[in-house]
């Protein structure tokens, strides 16, 4: 038990992760150049790499702040659980369901969509997509994991369940699993993710769990794999190039340009801000769920024909 109660647990989980992702993602390159899937670039990898480095660069800085505000928690938490079996599940269940509000509101607020979008805007999906980190999310991540800590789940404990998720979170951005039978009903498989990275318009916004499918079936984000509907990876629309800075602050920069607009009441700056992605004050935007409202209809109306 006391593997788990400090920093040496948490890192362990990854130090132990590393030769298994080397290896398995050694295993998908060869693969790839085997059978020319073309599944992976140099570039695109090299940048998942800067990425993935500046990511964990801000999570060691804050690290000590992160642990303390979850400790404050725990130090008030409302109950005390005795560290049976069914307190590591509830505290992974829960824990994973924190993840999945927290990805939601990356996917529906547009500040937090301007972090996010370093995960999603490559067009290339494989073992090395798992590492593009949204690099500013460390800055506010552990805000949605205190409320289990004051529930009286160890921050450390949470991180590790977490970490562990994360873990299995990497190995489902492949497109050499194509399906993982009854335990698509279960889990987030490939191909669950492989919807959610894609930028048709019939997958966007769906499938934002981590390690349990269970979330978005619950809440109506899922969307199954369409063998009719081919996946397209990255964003739309494109980025104009994929210089570092570019792929950092691409959303950032068309933030700025939005609010700085003259003649803005102030709750249109703020909308411009937190409200949906593709939101505009003149009406002239789309959101995702009124692009995915007239895809329906233009199906429906196919099929009427």
């Amino acid at each position: 038990m006391d593997f788990f109660m400090s920093e040496d647990g948490l890192e362990n989980v990854y130090a132990w992760a590393i030769p298994f992702h080397a290896a398995v993602i050694l295993a998908e390159m060869i693969y790839s150049h085997v059978s020319e899937a073309k599944l992976y670039n140099g570039k695109d990898v090299a940048t998942s790499i800067y990425l993935a480095l500046m990511n964990f660069g801000l999570d060691l800085i804050m690290k000590a702040f992160a642990m303390g505000v979850m400790f404050f928690f725990y130090n008030h938490r409302l109950f005390s659980w005795e560290f049976t079996v069914w307190y590591w599940l509830i505290c992974f269940t829960i824990t994973d369901f924190a993840y999945y509000v927290l990805h939601y509101v990356d996917h529906h607020s547009r500040a937090f969509w301007a972090v996010h979008i370093t995960h999603h805007n490559s067009e290339y999906f494989n073992l090395t997509t798992g590492f593009r980190s949204p690099v500013l999310q460390p800055l506010y991540r552990y805000l949605y994991f205190s409320p289990l800590a004051f529930l009286g789940f160890n921050p450390w404990h949470i991180m590790v369940v977490y970490a562990i998720g994360q873990v299995y979170g990497t190995w489902v951005h492949t497109q050499t699993v194509k399906t993982m039978g009854v335990l698509e009903y279960i889990l987030v498989t490939p191909s669950h993710h492989r919807v959610h990275h894609a930028c048709n318009i019939k997958y966007l916004d769906r499938n934002m769990g981590m390690c349990l499918i269970i979330w978005d079936k619950i809440f109506g984000t899922f969307e199954k794999e369409d063998p009719n509907v081919p996946v397209k990876y990255g964003i739309y629309p494109k980025m104009p190039d994929n210089k570092p800075d570019t792929v950092l602050l691409y959303e950032w920069r068309k933030i700025w340009k939005d609010i700085k607009q003259p003649g803005l009441k102030f709750s249109d700056r703020i909308n411009y801000i937190f409200n949906s992605p593709g939101w505009r004050h003149d009406g002239t935007g789309k959101t995702v769920r009124q692009y995915q409202k007239d895809y329906v209809k233009k199906q429906i109306e196919k099929e009427n024909l």
